[in-house]
């Protein structure tokens, strides 16, 4: 007797079916039990593996157009994966469209922009842009995909000061869920150009993407790590410095517990410590004096606020680049101010267990609330909490319950929503956190036009 169900069976049946025509229309498919497979199924956050029935490796658009357009006919999702970074779904019952090989990379400094590969992570960009003194709006880390943090919209270093990375997109090549290969911007395609920005893979397959870069070859930018005994003083500052901090400065600040071990440095181990992020992208002397706020309150354990080259922005957040198994959930604040920060030490400050390695706060407003109409849905949000747990099965129960203990005591700050390249999971609950009713109806009406079928695996949240 068969143990698996009639409805099981049968996608199972259908997907070993799509698979054949697969490996017989486009190169690249490989199957679970390969190397290849096992690669590209690898992803940043180890509590969140992927096992597609196969995996493409598309190295043009035609390579997608196929993949879709077959898998449409079998009636098979496709999912997409460029860095590993962001995956929320398991994929068992789909194909995975895996873009590394879209590695192109073009600069165009007279005209100030860049064309981009789906493959192609910020650190890239940073490099190839530096030379021409100009900048692209990367994220946090730039060892993320650009394409997958764009059409997230993306919440950079900077984004007080120049926007949404999203607002610097001129154009988008992208692979509808009809299969048709179609490039969009603000004139061709303009609903698509809507969606794409914000949107997160709802409505397509992004191979490329060109940006306009700015002329910023440097920053006055860093981080600034306190002791435990400075962590309330300092965070208490912070709090009441945000409220003064011109758009020109771009900051955020988080709670850390390290581990007593190797990479971290030593005098951050092992103790609740406080690392504050800032960026300013005027001038480093009037940066320099609005900085100088938080130093006075106490002398930081490691000090990197300096005067940078831009590509090495990264220094700022310094988030680790190695797969990690983190329990992760993020919220959107109404403000924060003294008062916030008093609560927040009450839940997670020195003296305090907590079973989280991070507790981040991050200041939004400034340019952030600027910019077109797009899909992104909470551009007026005042500050973001992100907290991280890192979930070893000794403590899984715990980090999940103290994140829900975290999440009711900031319950007075918190407001509906999250923004789409911090908040997990997938479907219809993901979609009504991150995008707003009227967003996700719009959305909806798009991903009925161009994906007929329901093909693309992102999309299943807003087509209810």
């Amino acid at each position: 007797m068969s143990l698996l169900s009639p409805a099981t069976g049968h996608r199972r049946t259908v997907g070993a079916a799509a698979v054949r025509a697969l490996q017989d229309a486009v190169p690249g498919v490989h199957l679970p039990g390969s190397e290849p497979y096992a690669r590209l199924t690898r992803t940043s956050n180890l509590l969140h593996p992927v096992a597609p029935l196969a995996v493409v490796e598309v190295t043009g658009p035609d390579d997608v157009s196929a993949t879709v357009r077959l898998a449409a006919a079998f009636g098979v999702p496709v999912a997409v994966q460029g860095t590993g970074h962001g995956a929320a779904e398991e994929m068992r019952d789909a194909i995975l469209v895996h873009t590394a090989a879209l590695d192109e990379l073009t600069v165009h400094p007279q005209e100030r922009w860049a064309r981009i590969g789906a493959g192609v992570r910020w650190a890239r960009v940073l490099e190839a842009a530096a030379p021409h003194g100009l900048a692209a709006l990367c994220g946090s880390s730039p060892d993320v995909g650009a394409v997958g943090m764009l059409t997230g919209g993306g919440l950079g270093p900077v984004a007080r000061s120049h926007g949404l990375s999203s607002d610097t997109v001129r154009a988008f090549d992208v692979v509808t869920g009809d299969g048709v290969l179609r490039r969009v911007t603000a004139d061709e395609h303009p609903d698509l150009f809507w969606g794409l920005r914000g949107g997160k893979g709802t409505l397509g397959i992004v191979t490329a993407v060109e940006v306009d870069l700015v002329a910023l070859p440097e920053v006055y930018a860093g981080g600034l790590w306190f002791a435990e005994a400075d962590v309330p003083g300092v965070l208490r500052t912070w709090a009441q410095w945000c409220e003064l901090l011109p758009h020109e400065g771009t900051t955020s600040v988080a709670v850390m517990r390290l581990p007593d071990v190797e990479p971290f440095p030593a005098p951050l181990r092992g103790q609740v410590t406080l690392h504050v992020r800032f960026a300013w992208t005027g001038d480093a002397a009037v940066g320099e004096e609005m900085v100088r706020a938080l130093r006075a309150v106490a002398a930081p354990v490691l000090d990197t606020v300096r005067r940078m080259p831009y590509a090495a922005l990264g220094e700022v957040h310094d988030d680790p680049v190695d797969p990690m198994p983190l329990h992760e959930t993020h919220h959107l604040l109404d403000g924060f101010g003294v008062a916030g920060a008093d609560r927040l030490l009450e839940l997670v400050g020195p003296g305090v267990p907590s079973a989280q390695a991070m507790v981040e706060v991050r200041q939004l407003g400034g340019r952030v609330r600027e910019g077109d109409p797009c899909a992104y849905a909470h551009r007026d949000a005042a500050y973001s909490l992100f907290v991280v747990g890192l979930m070893v099965p000794e403590v899984a129960q715990v980090v999940t319950r103290d994140a829900a203990r975290i999440e009711a005591g900031m319950a007075p700050w918190l407001r509906d929503g999250g923004l789409p390249n911090f908040t997990g999971g997938s479907g219809p609950a993901w979609a009504q956190r991150v995008f707003t009713p009227l967003v996700a109806r719009r959305l909806r009406a798009l991903s009925r036009t161009y994906d007929p079928a329901g093909v693309l695996l992102a999309a299943r949240g807003v087509r209810g």
